[in-house]
């Protein structure tokens, strides 16, 4: 156990309480007990909690608001290859091995070679569980590089594959399995068609589970076993609970409606912090106490932190200015209930950036520059690898530059009526409002700041390389270049603090687990016995490099194995 963890919580403005330990655990006035607790029933949560129950385990789940987190919430992607039945279905070839070779240059050291097979191995079979518990797939394929899929497509490169440098060491394959939900214009919170399936699926077989219900402390035996929590619940039923809920839904629809750096987002986030403060006064009045026993484990599922602004600023402040990407649930709960059992952590820094400039193309086609003026990149690179480029290298700074042709060609593409919406809004608000300008090149350096020189020497490379001339330096293929020629020029911002283009940021740090069970390691690299931790409350396959679905896949990947051992210490 680890002293004092809950006075630093609460500087942080989470409530969480130090363990209470127990010399005679039977003696204590348990209200509920169950061989497995899950704390946050979001997508780790959900998996672990079917495993569990078909694997016999009994299960009792708690979330503080109504499940799926940040998972529900999401665009409806999960990563997965190696031949699954879609990709057959769709006529794509796929092997686990050329599967492994390119995660293995996303994840590289963050876990371990095993571990990573074991993933890529599960990831056919993890599709087929999906499937059979009633997740909708589509193999209807979208084979070109994108953000995000034409709404009426469920497979595609969410990733890197289809980038000249990655295609090289690893054979490209559509991997983005999109749920099948015909949800008009909206391109998130699509999750849920994956996660409801798998939350009634594992209600039919028993779990109970608690919504309105926040774990606050955890219960350990003499001997340092984790074998209890003592949570806080809104009555179920109640008024209280019913306008919990209505708060909580309202307060989130107003807080994601528009990104914070956006005209009118002030008046946007203030009425959902009004509703959010309601909701906080239901809890701070309406709750009852309750202890629930966990015969073999519990699960810490809560998700990251990055809708702490305290937490951000602590552990990643060159991100504070980045658009959260979450739900109200990621505050770093369950990472510090984790810590005062004594749990370590690792990669607390480490932040996933979504820095998106294709579509339209023609971004993607020119080129991205620092704040000397110089390139860094190839710039047809998936989101978060561009903005981990720009948040962790560049000093959070970093401007698309480009000629009079390819804004034509841009204004052009957004007017294809293929784009998802917000991809369309986007490119017109920053197309409209996101530029400086000026006759000549040498006219932007100054009045951008860059050196002149290494501005134009930049220009000069890179309409070389597309021309045919030479070689790219970053290895960019000719298709994706276009010369950068035609006055007057532009220079675009897509700065971590970008005023028209938001950054998303999600956290990729937590607690450090064993791989082959799950368990939170202390500080020595000791498992915790009976304490597991999984999804984003954990170090996991996606802590390295983000893309799309990979962290849903972790989630389901974490969460499973973490019930699979407790199921076989249930035998």
């Amino acid at each position: 156990m680890s002293a004092g963890v809950a006075a630093k919580a609460r500087t942080l403005g989470l409530e969480i309480d130090d363990p209470l330990i127990l010399d005679d655990p039977d003696a204590h006035g348990w209200d509920e007990e169950a061989d497995l607790v899950v704390i946050g029933l979001g997508g780790a949560g959900v998996s672990a909690a079917l495993e569990a129950a078909e694997r016999g385990v009994s299960v009792i789940a708690v979330d503080r608001y109504e499940g799926g987190g940040s998972t529900a919430a999401n665009g409806g992607i999960f990563y997965a290859g190696g031949g699954t039945a879609v990709q057959k279905e769709a006529g794509e070839e796929d092997t686990p091995e050329e599967m492994y070779k390119y995660l293995k240059i996303e994840a590289g050291e963050v876990v371990s070679d095993a571990t990573l097979r074991r993933f890529v191995a599960e990831s056919v079979p993890t599709v087929d569980w999906i499937l059979s518990h009633g997740g909708p797939f589509n193999s209807k394929t979208w084979r070109k590089k994108a953000s995000y899929p034409p709404l009426d497509y469920f497979l595609y490169h969410p990733d890197n594959t289809l980038v000249g440098d990655y295609a090289r060491r690893a054979k490209p394959a559509a991997r983005g399995h999109r749920a099948f939900v015909r949800n008009g214009k909206k391109a998130w919170g699509l999750g849920f068609a994956i996660y409801e399936p798998l939350r009634d699926a594992a209600l039919k077989l028993g779990m109970r589970f608690h919504r309105h219900t926040e774990a606050r402390q955890l219960a350990m035996d003499a001997s340092g076993r984790v074998i209890g929590v003592r949570v806080l619940s809104i009555p179920p039923g109640s008024d209280d609970a019913r306008r919990f809920s209505t708060y909580i839904n309202r307060a989130n629809t107003y807080l994601a409606m528009l990104p914070p750096a956006l005209p009118f987002a002030a008046v946007t986030i203030g009425i959902g912090n009004h509703y959010l403060r309601k909701a906080m006064a239901i809890e701070a009045h309406g709750r009852t106490e309750r202890w629930i026993r966990a015969r073999e484990g519990v699960l810490l599922s809560a998700g990251g932190y990055i809708m702490n602004p305290k937490m951000v600023a602590e552990h990643a402040p060159d991100y504070r200015e980045g658009m959260p990407n979450g739900t109200l649930g990621d505050q770093g709960s369950g990472i510090y209930l984790g810590l005062s059992a004594g749990g370590s952590t690792a990669l607390m820094s480490k932040i996933s950036a979504w820095r998106f400039i294709n579509p339209p193309k023609a971004w993607a086609d020119a080129i991205v520059v620092n704040a000397k003026g110089e390139r860094f990149v190839d710039e047809t690179v998936y989101g978060a690898t561009l903005g981990e480029h720009i948040g962790d290298r560049q000093g959070g700074r970093a401007w698309i530059v480009y000629d009079a042709a390819a804004r034509k060609a841009a204004f052009k593409q957004s007017r294809d009526p293929i784009l998802v919406p917000f991809q369309r809004d986007v490119t017109l608000l920053n197309l409209m409002f996101n530029y400086k300008k000026a006759p000549t090149l040498d006219a932007l350096a100054a009045k951008m700041g860059f050196d002149p020189k290494v501005l134009a020497k930049t220009v000069d490379d890179y309409n070389r390389a597309a021309r045919g001339e030479a070689a790219d330096a970053f290895g960019k293929e000719p298709a994706d270049m276009q010369p950068i020629a035609e006055g007057p020029f532009y220079a675009m911002d897509i700065s971590v603090n970008s005023r028209f283009l938001p950054l998303p940021v999600i956290s990729f740090g937590g607690l450090r687990v064993e791989e082959e069970t799950g368990l939170v390691l202390d500080p020595k690299g000791k498992p915790i016995q009976g304490l597991y931790a999984a999804g984003r409350c954990a170090v996991g396959i996606a802590s390295q490099t983000y893309v799309s679905g990979l962290s849903y896949a972790d989630c389901v990947f974490s969460g499973r194995r973490a019930a699979r051992h407790v199921a076989k210490a249930n035998v």
